[in-house]
């Protein structure tokens, strides 16, 4: 059995003040392509195949306010997880770390509950999106490993596009002690104007269950060069369904720029918060004191 001692499941209300006030970018990548363990990563992505570090992302995301962020893997490997956690201990603005392990090894229970002891790692992901079957996740065989996330307080990233909803909300059935964040709103299919069922699953998962959901990556769905406001209508969504107090301000730097840039994401995320007229108190906690609640940062 894990030998963590389990954390309280995220509730749906808004942080305090003092947390909310602090700006947190959710998601940000750093990678070296040296590495080598980047099989999505290749020079057809030109504008994003080169080097990234925190301080790149920093010199983007400073001007706006950003005091610190979540790294997120983008290699489905235990030597990713161990070089942004060395990312994490270098540079004070990295708040947390989204690792990944060898999810089917036979000690991978074992693994979550070594990871979890290294100051940094804040949660896990599969590269859900990447793998064929949409029931991958839901394998007997990943259930104590699951399990040992919950207890060890991690939170589970699920990097997913619209047809794993109805297995995310049998993920939360199976496994109610864990802390999920949806990545980038499931990915609709923005640039097709794909609607539904996305909308309804979404709403749905948001009003039967506790999960958070990224608001970040919705550009990069809408197609080579979108508008800035090419996305509000997924977005305006995500607000509506799952409120200002489980909504999560990301940027997906540096893959944002296949679409954009740090500065006209940042302003279409203002605008639709202007929008939607929140409260000072709300709109601070979509910009970072969820973030610091899903992620449970210091």
């Amino acid at each position: 059995m894990p030998v963590c001692t389990p954390l309280d499941h995220a509730m749906n209300t808004l942080p305090e003040p003092d947390e909310a006030a602090v700006i947190v970018d959710a998601h940000f990548h750093a990678w070296r392509l040296a590495r080598g363990d980047y099989g999505w990563l290749t020079p057809a992505l030109h504008p994003i195949h080169r080097d990234v570090t925190v301080a790149d992302w920093e010199a983007v995301s400073g001007p706006h306010g950003v005091a610190g962020g979540v790294l997120v893997q983008a290699a489905p490997t235990e030597a990713e997880t161990d070089f942004l956690l060395d990312q994490a201990q270098a540079h004070a603005s990295v708040l947390g770390v989204v690792g990944s392990i060898d999810w089917l090894a036979a000690d991978a229970p074992r693994r979550v509950e070594a990871l979890a002891r290294r100051p940094g790692l804040v949660g896990l992901r599969p590269m859900l999106q990447d793998l064929p079957d949409p029931d991958w996740i839901l394998q007997p065989a990943l259930a104590p490993v699951l399990e040992a996330m919950a207890a060890c307080g991690l939170a589970f990233d699920a990097l997913v596009k619209p047809v794993h909803l109805p297995r995310v909300r049998r993920l939360v059935d199976r496994h109610p002690g864990l802390r999920i964040v949806i990545d980038h709103g499931a990915k609709p299919d923005i640039a097709a104007g794909a609607w539904q069922p996305w909308a309804a699953d979404m709403a749905a998962l948001a009003r039967e269950t506790e999960v958070f959901c990224k608001l970040s990556g919705l550009l990069t769905e809408a197609g080579p060069a979108p508008r800035p406001e090419a996305a509000r209508r997924w977005a305006r969504h995500l607000l509506e369904s799952f409120g200002a107090g489980r909504l999560v301000w990301g940027s997906d730097w540096p893959v944002l720029e296949l679409a954009g840039s740090y500065a006209g994401w940042w302003g279409e995320v203002q605008a639709l918060l202007d929008e939607a007229a929140l409260s000072p108190a709300a709109r601070a906690a979509v910009l970072g004191g969820n973030a610091r609640r899903a992620y449970r940062l210091g």
